[in-house]
């Protein structure tokens, strides 16, 4: 068997495992709730349903291998999501959207024929469909996150947390030099090259994400509480994906960037850059760069709370994963929450568009976007690279976005 055959069945394989994962998510919704808009600003859940499959389509089957279109209506109406500020919400109404039966007609269509002609399809362009859904299992946990209890199935039980609250000191790191962006020839998305080198001076960062029981204290100093909070009886709770449980004092508080800036100021220290948190998370006091926060070995279940692991969702306390703290003994720099920057979104030098998706990244270096690195328990393990690199509006709070403080 050719290395070009034992590759394209590889990423056949990922592939198929990608779409099992998006398919279980949508297998926990009732029937009704296909037609619910859980984020104002994000298009309804049956928009989802067929996007998947038509941006495959799209990209692999019309596109790059010039194969004529089926059904143009689902191609276009599926092609694209909306991303508007915080506030604007679309008109339509559920009766605007085709029926369940024939999205999964066409869905099943797309797929026998995109596994027909995989193997016609250059690599690179097999990667990127397949991070494309990854990244909207992600975005279908936020929106799931947002749904009645009783739209959606539990499938998982709450989880248990320490009920004493942890200190979170300040750890030294020292100035030097950091590797930001990819190196060439790996794949990665157009804004994570070119790779590059930065000088970062010395800093202070905190050992653990912000907690909620540290991020009590600034609401009860008069701050707003965040999106994922609810006040019940008296008490604080998380309204977590599947259940409301008393608000869990060690895990880190999912914020929105103003809040966590506001905290930061509110503390006397500031968010990281893009840089310091690779300094943080990836140096070790050789000078020498690990792929991982841990080391060079691969993302497993032991090292962080990140790739669908657990079924909830939910976040795990901030100090769980001693296993995958960083070489500096910083814990959780990837997994259990994005963790925000001070760093607006924008190209690296030498940013040159994907050609086959011109807008992916450059409609958003707009200096309304800050940069997220890290990932959060529903991030799939090829996107824990060190070169990825997230993005969302400040305002926006419906991410699993965590942060850390930093001082001089």
């Amino acid at each position: 068997m050719s290395t070009a055959t034992v590759a394209s069945r590889a990423l056949q394989e990922q592939l198929d495992s990608a779409r099992e994962l998006t398919d279980s998510i949508f297998g926990l919704l009732a029937s009704e709730a296909l037609y619910s808009r859980p984020i104002p600003e994000r298009h309804r859940l049956i928009f989802y349903l067929g996007h998947l499959e038509a941006f495959d389509w799209n990209l692999i089957g019309r596109r790059i291998l010039d194969i004529s279109s089926f059904h143009p209506l689902f191609d276009k109406l599926f092609g694209f999501g909306i991303d508007p500020p915080v506030g604007q919400v679309a008109s339509d109404q559920p009766s605007d959207w085709p029926r369940v039966g024939e999205i999964q007609a066409y869905n099943l269509r797309v797929r026998a024929k995109i596994d027909e002609l995989l193997h016609q399809a250059p690599d690179q362009i097999v990667h990127v469909a397949l991070e494309h859904r990854l990244m909207h299992a992600e975005t279908l946990a936020y929106l799931l996150h947002n749904l009645p209890y009783n739209q959606k199935t539990p499938a998982s039980i709450p989880l248990v947390h320490r009920a004493e609250r942890l200190g979170n000191r300040m750890m030294e790191v020292d100035p030097g030099m950091v590797t930001l962006g990819q190196r060439a020839g790996e794949f990665g998305w157009d804004n994570e090259f070119t790779e590059h080198q930065v000088n970062v001076p010395g800093f202070r960062v905190s050992k653990y994400k912000i907690t909620n029981g540290q991020y009590l204290d600034f609401v009860r100093d008069g701050a707003s509480a965040p999106h994922f909070w609810a006040w019940r009886g008296g008490q604080w709770f998380y309204r977590g994906m599947f259940f409301e449980v008393p608000l869990p004092m060690n895990a880190p508080v999912y914020v929105t960037h103003n809040e966590a800036s506001s905290y930061a100021r509110w503390c006397g220290k500031k968010l990281p850059t893009e840089a310091q948190f690779h300094r943080a998370a990836y140096e070790t006091s050789q000078g020498e760069e690990r792929l991982y926060p841990w080391g060079n070995a691969e993302p497993d279940a032991l090292r962080g709370n990140f790739d669908f692991y657990r079924w909830g969702w939910d976040p795990v306390d901030v100090n769980a994963n001693p296993a995958g703290d960083s070489a500096k003994g910083i814990s959780q720099l990837v997994g259990n929450g994005w963790e925000w920057t001070g760093t607006k979104f924008g190209p690296f030098p030498g940013f040159q568009p994907m050609p086959f998706y011109l807008g992916y990244s450059q409609n958003f270096f707009d200096e309304e976007h800050y940069v997220m690195k890290g990932g959060s328990p529903v991030t799939a393990a090829c996107m824990l690279r060190r070169s990825f690199r997230n993005w969302f509006r400040p305002n926006y709070p419906y991410v699993y976005a965590s942060f850390r403080v930093v001082e001089d």
